[in-house]
């Protein structure tokens, strides 16, 4: 490599990779301004390859930075930008994370457009929260609804583009099927409603929809209105058939058990009055059997 000690910096090819969505935090002409910084002699020669490519990667915006010399003595630097995954605004900081969960400061020449999360959110959960993100990224009915993200107390919240309602989610576990029930919920329910209606749907339960109405709403219907309409649609549950059932048979139970223990009453009586005299015998006999044994006892005690 000597050979090319006093080949100029200027034969640089700068190589920006490109990801998945197009980000600009960095431009070809700020890497060149970096390489000229790095040899100010403008020699290849006096170029440290090893410090100019860590002192790339130790840019916030760059996520991998490769510097090398090809066999024509050419200098090629291959730059791969982060992609933000979410913008967090936490306690007054706000800062871009990535999928990989590196936090990165704003740029003042480029904003990207990503979701906007707010809250006090741990870095142990950005892996997850970025997870989330791209499912709704991913997703066109998701893309369409939800345009935020909060956390309020340990559980989380999406914002929605329609009404004043949010979403609640709880924490970031099965979120395929929470947004699911979401969907069903809006496919099913809200689309034939005013978003105007909630304040809240929670899904963060299994297998149920909880919703808060709107008290400032002036269409909306009261608890109890609601209430009936919807259960009295519903059929009855193995539990209530349960509940119904015992409440009917307890009176037929009741008429039938008094007349059987009457019954079984006398038939106990006239068993008595007749057994009387075989029972006067019996404690006579047993009477008499029980003094013989009582007098060997005396006898076993005298001997002793």
């Amino acid at each position: 490599m000597k050979r090319f000690n006093d080949k100029s910096l200027e034969n640089v090819s700068v190589n920006l990779t490109k990801t998945k969505n197009p980000v600009y935090f960095i431009d070809e002409k700020d890497i060149r301004e970096i390489v000229k910084k790095s040899s100010p002699t403008k020699r290849l020669g006096d170029l440290d390859i090893p410090a100019l490519e860590k002192r790339l990667n130790q840019l916030p915006a760059v996520d991998s930075a490769n510097v090398f010399l090809n066999l024509n003595g050419k200098l090629n630097l291959d730059i791969k930008q982060r992609v933000p995954s979410f913008r967090l605004n936490n306690n007054g900081k706000d800062f871009y994370v990535d999928e990989k969960g590196n936090e990165f400061p704003l740029s003042d020449n480029y904003s990207y457009p990503c979701m906007l999360v707010m809250g006090d959110v741990k870095k142990s959960e950005y892996k997850k929260l970025a997870e989330l993100i791209d499912k709704i990224d991913r997703d066109e009915f998701s893309r369409k609804y939800f345009i935020g993200i909060a956390k309020e107390k340990e559980s989380y919240h999406l914002f929605t583009s329609e009404g004043n309602y949010k979403v609640e989610i709880g924490d970031l576990d099965n979120i395929e099927i929470k947004v699911k029930g979401f969907k069903t919920f809006v496919e099913k329910y809200l689309v034939e409603q005013s978003p105007e209606k909630y304040t809240k749907i929670s899904v963060k339960f299994d297998n149920q929809i909880v919703t808060t109405l709107n008290p400032n709403f002036e269409e909306n219907d009261s608890i109890l209105e609601v209430g009936n309409k919807e259960m009295a649609k519903l059929p009855l549950t193995a539990a209530k058939k349960e509940h119904a059932e015992a409440r009917t048979q307890k009176p037929s139970q009741k008429i039938a058990s008094k007349p059987a223990a009457r019954k079984g009453q006398t038939k106990e009586k006239s068993k008595i009055t007749a057994a009387k005299p075989v029972t006067t015998e019996k404690k006579k006999k047993t009477a008499s059997s029980t003094a013989k044994p009582a007098a060997k006892k005396k006898a076993t005690v005298k001997i002793e």
